[in-house]
């Protein structure tokens, strides 16, 4: 078996970002939908990402869920492992992150790994054990306003501690910008009295440092961005060598469809750009729940409309509309009824013909790839950093794109337009 990494992603759309980041340092990376049931052919893999929907999940479903997706990567005698979690590190005060890296650790019966979600690439750093986004402090970012994790504390050591067993230590960047070989004693150290190490990070540079460092941790987490350097560190134990046809895709020809389910800063950036120059139909909870609007109703208008280009769907808002959504709805209804919503259109899209689909949002993703049912993407080239054009295998050729919500520039949905062609 050839598989050297595994990986255990607690989105959707975060698989994604962290397999668009191992094929673009040359490894070949297959991104499954949940934990396989049946064999699957990895004779050609480098990296495998199992892309669970855990992450707002109540705490013992998400740990049941990511062991059973460890218990199955450790039958392909990885290398290394790796949990995968948003570069805002999203969680509630009772997890998910702390719960279900507890139990990876147990269950690989390892005492110690690291904390590092920084993706600078995208304006995720950590300074003093501080996680702060685009130059502002998470707290104060947008995330403060997310409807299902929203981040009202940016210091990475308490919200850990807060949710997880073990105490938590913090590697500061006078000791990374040193280099690997101090990052690596640091951690050495740390590990006597620490279950965790937070590693401050600024640049991509640090991440590779970090990454070097860790070369010998069984269990590696945080963001896309750690990833960056591991393929070096297979080359350098003479397990590897690098691809560079690791992001070919099929040609696909057919017509694409935009589904927006986020409410980020950028992703309201970006359907407003998009609607400038394409159709578009917005998608309201109140809407649906009182039945004003339907399914039917968007499909009339799709069929409409279908000749003219690129259409889209969304049910992206400013923060002060979806608060108001919530009061009268619910948190958890008014987000059910438009990721349902997500789901039958794109299922009854599919029957229709539609090949391309280009998502932003987690939860909006998670309900087309639920629709959509594939057993395994192949994941290309990138359209943005952490976010590539991802190939449906084993089924009638289909691209799909799945961005985080805040991911990508104000043209991001045109960019993966352009490179669908």
């Amino acid at each position: 078996m050839s598989v050297l990494l595994g990986c255990i992603a607690d989105d959707f759309t975060g698989a994604t970002d962290l397999a668009s980041f191992l094929v673009q340092s040359g490894m070949r990376t297959v991104q499954l939908i949940g934990v396989p049931t049946e064999p699957v052919d990895l004779s050609d893999t480098d990296a495998v990402v199992i892309a669970l929907k855990s992450r707002t999940l109540p705490s013992e479903v998400a740990v049941a869920q990511s062991i059973e997706a460890l218990e199955w990567l450790k039958s392909l005698n990885c290398e290394q492992y790796y949990f995968k979690y948003c570069s805002t590190f999203d969680s509630t005060e009772k997890g998910n992150i702390g719960p279900v890296t507890d139990a990876l650790l147990d269950n690989l019966k390892e005492s110690f790994t690291i904390l590092c979600p920084s993706l600078p690439v995208n304006g995720r750093t950590v300074y003093k054990g501080n996680l702060f986004v685009n130059d502002e402090l998470l707290s104060e970012s947008g995330m403060r306003n997310h409807p299902l994790t929203p981040m009202t504390d940016s210091n990475l050591m308490r919200v850990m501690a807060a949710q997880s067993s073990g105490k938590v230590g913090l590697v500061p960047f006078d000791i990374v910008s040193q280099g690997a070989d101090r990052v690596k004693r640091a951690l050495s150290k740390l590990a006597h009295e620490h279950r965790y190490a937070v590693v401050d990070t600024l640049s991509n540079n640090d991440l590779h440092v970090i990454g070097e460092a860790c070369a010998d941790l069984m269990l590696l987490t945080g963001g896309s961005g750690l990833s960056v350097g591991l393929a070096k560190n297979f080359v350098d134990k003479g397990l590897f060598e690098i691809r560079n046809n690791s992001a070919e895709l099929s040609k696909v020809k057919g017509e694409a469809v935009v589904l927006s389910g986020s409410c980020s800063v950028m992703t309201q950036k970006q359907v407003a750009r998009f609607k400038e120059s394409f159709l578009s139909m917005k998608i309201s909870p109140l809407d649906l729940k009182s039945g004003k609007s339907s399914l039917a109703d968007a499909l009339t208008w799709f069929e409409k409309n279908r000749n003219v280009g690129a259409l889209m769907f969304y049910a992206t808002d400013t923060p002060e509309n979806i608060r108001f959504v919530q009061e009268q709805l619910g948190v958890e209804q008014a987000s059910e009824l438009v990721e349902n919503f997500m789901a039958d259109l794109v299922s009854a899209l599919d029957k229709k013909g539609v090949t391309k689909f280009i998502v932003a949002g987690g939860e909006t993703s998670g309900a087309v790839v639920k629709a959509l049912n594939p057993s395994m993407l192949k994941i290309g080239a990138s359209i943005a950093p952490g976010v590539p054009i991802t190939e449906i295998v084993g089924y009638s050729p289909k691209l799909i794109a799945l961005k985080s919500g805040n991911f990508g520039d104000e043209l991001f949905f045109e960019n993966a337009l352009e490179m669908m062609q």
